[in-house]
C-alpha cells in the first residue's frame, strides 16, 4: 500500500503523515527531511548551493536513513543524527535551492522509490503523487492559508528555541511556495486524482480522522 501526501510548506504534511503511518502500521518516509539532510551536509562541507554537479555527486554518495528507536523517528545522515539540525532557519531558507536541482531530484527520487519498494508506506513531500509514487493508492494534497502556515512554522521554530520575526517567516514561506511551484522538475501541484484537504480550520486529530475515513471509504470501492 502506498499513500502519497503532497502540499506546501507549513501545511502539516509531516505531522499528519507520521500520525497516519503510526495508525496504519506503515513505514513513514519524510522526503522533505531527505532534502534537508542533503542541504545540511552541503552547507557543512561548504558546497555552493548553486553548484548542480557538486550537489549531484553529494546526493549520490550520501546515505540517509530513518530510524524509530522509541516511537520518535530520527533522521540519520551518514551515521549522524541530524533530526533537530535540519529544522533550523538556515536550512528552511536554503533547502528549496537544493531541491530545485533536477540532477539532485533524480537521485533522491530513486532512493525514495527504493525505500517504498517492499513496504507499505506513507510518504510526504512536494511531488510524491506525480514523480515518486505515481501509482499510489491514495494521493492527498494537504494545504492551508498562508497566514496559518506561517503561524505553525513560527510556533515550531519558537518551540525549538529560535527567535523569529513573523513577517520574515511569512515572506520566506511565500518565496518557497513560488520556487516550489515554478521549478522545472518535481513542481508542487494538485493532480487530477489528488484528494485536496484544506487544514486551515482543522487540528491534527480532525485531519487524521478525515483521512482515515477517506481511506476506509475508498477501500470498499477498490
Amino acid at each position: 500500500m502506498q499513500i502519497a501526501i503532497d502540499g506546501p510548506a507549513g501545511a502539516g504534511k509531516s505531522t499528519i503523515a507520521r500520525m497516519l503511518a503510526r495508525e496504519l502500521g506503515y513505514v513513514y518516509i519524510d522526503t522533505g527531511a531527505m532534502y534537508r539532510a542533503l542541504t545540511w551536509k552541503a552547507i557543512k562541507n561548504n558546497i555552493e548551493l548553486n553548484n548542480s554537479q557538486a550537489l549531484y555527486e553529494l546526493a549520490r554518495e550520501t546515505k540517509i536513513q530513518f530510524t524509530n528507536p522509541s516511537g520518535d523517528q530520527r533522521v540519520i545522515c551518514d551515521g549522524e543524527d541530524v533530526t533537530e539540525a535540519i529544522r533550523s532557519p538556515l536550512i528552511n531558507a536554503s533547502v528549496s535551492l537544493v531541491a530545485a536541482k533536477a540532477e539532485v531530484r533524480k537521485v533522491m527520487v530513486a532512493k525514495q522509490q527504493q525505500m517504498a519498494k517492499f513496504e507499505s508506506v506513507v510518504m510526504d513531500g512536494r511531488d510524491i503523487g506525480e514523480q515518486v509514487l505515481p501509482d499510489a493508492d491514495y494521493k492527498f494534497f494537504i494545504t492551508a492559508s498562508l497566514p496559518e502556515r506561517a503561524r505553525r512554522r513560527i510556533a515550531e521554530l519558537q518551540s525549538q528555541g529560535y527567535e523569529v520575526k513573523p513577517a520574515e517567516v511569512e515572506k520566506e514561506i511565500q518565496a518557497r511556495d513560488q520556487m516550489d511551484c515554478e521549478r522545472s522538475v518535481g513542481a508542487l501541484k494538485t493532480l487530477p486524482d489528488s484528494i485536496v484537504i484544506d487544514t486551515s480550520l482543522l487540528n491534527t486529530e480532525q485531519l487524521l480522522g478525515k483521512m482515515l475515513d477517506i481511506i476506509g471509504e475508498k477501500k470498499h470501492v477498490l
